[in-house]
C-alpha cells in the first residue's frame, strides 16, 4: 500500500517512517494540509493519512475518489473534519484511531485545571522578572467543590479518575451513560448550575457544537473554571469573551480553539494575527490557551503511529475494519 500524508511535521516522521517501512508500506510526507487543491498530490497513491486540521470535505472527497483513493487513515479519534455520506457514497473507507493515549488527555486537562486556578502561568512570568509578589494569584481549594464533566468515554472516565484523587464530588453528562461507572449521571441544565469545575470530553458533532453558549453559561455558577481539550467548537467563542469580560469564570484552560485551523501546529510568531477573537482570548490574564497538544507524549505517538499502521495493514489484507468509522 502506498500512503501520502498530509499535514506533517517532524514528529510525525519519527514515528510513521520506522513503522511503515517495517510493515512494508510506501509512504510519502507532505506538510501541506489535505483540501480540495491538494488532494491531487495522492494520485498513484492508495490511501490518505490525515490528522485535525485536514479538510476531508465533500469536494476533497471527490477529488480523492477520482483518484483512485479508496482509504482515508486518521491519525487521531476525532473524525469532525471528514464528510462519511460522502466517503461512503464515493466507496471510500475512513479508519481512526478511537483510543491511544486517554490517560495523556485527561492528565493534560489536569494540568489546566490546576494552571488557571492557582494562576501558575501568571507565577511563572513574575517570578521570571523576579517579582515574588503573590498578590492576585489566590485560587481555591478543589477538594469537595463539584466537577462537571460532559463526555464519559475513555478520556472522560480517566479524567473523572483523576478528579476522584483530589476529592472532588464528581457529576457527569452523556447521552449514552457507562453502564457500571461510579459517577452521578445528570442532565446538562443540572450539570451547568452544580459545577464549579466543567471539564469537555465528548466529540464534535451537530448535537455538541457550541455546547457551551450564552444560554449554557447564563445557568453556570459565578466563577466557576472551564476546561476543553477536545474540540475547540464545542465553546461558542464570541460568547465565551462575553462572560470573560463579565467576568463570569474564574478561569478557562482551552487546548483547542474554534478557528484553530489557520494557526495551530504552526509557528505565527512573525504574523500580523488578524483573527480578532483570538487575539482577545489571549489578553485574558485568566485564560490558559495552548496549540492541541494534550494528546503528545511520547506514549500516544507510538500507539497512533501503530493503530493507524495497523487500519492499514487491516485494509490490504482484507482483514476486519475494527476501527471504520460509519456515517
Amino acid at each position: 500500500m502506498k500512503i501520502m500524508f498530509y499535514d506533517t511535521k517532524p514528529y510525525d516522521k519519527i514515528w510513521f517512517q520506522p513503522m511503515g517501512e517495517e510493515m512494508g508500506f510506501k509512504i510519502k510526507f507532505q506538510e501541506v494540509k489535505l483540501n480540495e487543491d491538494t488532494a491531487v498530490l495522492a494520485k498513484n497513491y492508495d490511501a490518505v493519512c490525515i490528522f485535525v486540521n485536514d479538510d476531508a470535505g465533500k469536494e476533497t472527497i471527490q477529488v480523492l475518489k477520482e483518484i483512485g483513493i479508496r482509504t482515508i487513515l486518521l491519525r487521531c479519534a476525532g473524525f469532525n473534519n471528514v464528510d462519511l455520506k460522502a466517503a461512503k457514497d464515493a466507496g471510500i473507507q475512513v479508519l481512526r484511531v478511537p483510543s491511544y493515549s486517554p490517560e495523556a488527555v485527561a492528565e493534560y486537562a489536569m494540568g489546566l485545571l490546576l494552571t488557571v486556578n492557582r494562576q501558575i502561568h501568571r507565577a511563572y512570568v513574575r517570578t521570571r522578572d523576579f517579582n515574588y509578589n503573590i498578590n492576585g494569584l489566590m485560587g481555591i481549594d478543589l477538594v469537595g467543590k463539584t466537577a462537571g464533566v460532559i463526555g464519559t468515554g475513555k478520556i472522560g472516565q480517566m479524567m473523572i479518575d483523576i478528579l476522584k484523587g483530589f476529592k472532588m464530588n464528581i457529576i457527569a453528562y452523556d447521552p449514552y451513560p457507562v453502564e457500571g461507572l461510579d459517577v452521578e449521571y445528570v442532565d446538562l441544565d443540572q450539570l451547568f448550575e452544580r459545577s464549579d469545575v466543567i471539564s469537555l470530553h465528548c466529540p464534535l458533532t451537530k448535537d455538541t457544537k457550541h455546547i457551551i453558549n450564552k444560554k449554557s453559561i447564563s445557568k453556570m455558577k459565578d466563577g466557576v473554571i472551564l476546561v476543553n481539550t477536545s474540540r475547540g467548537a464545542l465553546i461558542n467563542t464570541s460568547d465565551l469573551i462575553d462572560a470573560l469580560m463579565e467576568r463570569k469564570f474564574t478561569g478557562v484552560g482551552l487546548d483547542v480553539y474554534e478557528e484553530e485551523d489557520a494557526y495551530f501546529f504552526e509557528d505565527k510568531s512573525n504574523d500580523i494575527i488578524t483573527d480578532e477573537d483570538l487575539i482577545r482570548l489571549t489578553s485574558f490574564r485568566n485564560v490558559v490557551l495552548t496549540s492541541h497538544q494534550a494528546f503528545f507524549t511520547k506514549d500516544a505517538m507510538e500507539a497512533i503511529a501503530r493503530v493507524t499502521l495497523e487500519n492499514a495493514k487491516a485494509v490490504e489484507d482484507g482483514l476486519e475494519l475494527k476501527n471504520l468509522v460509519l456515517p
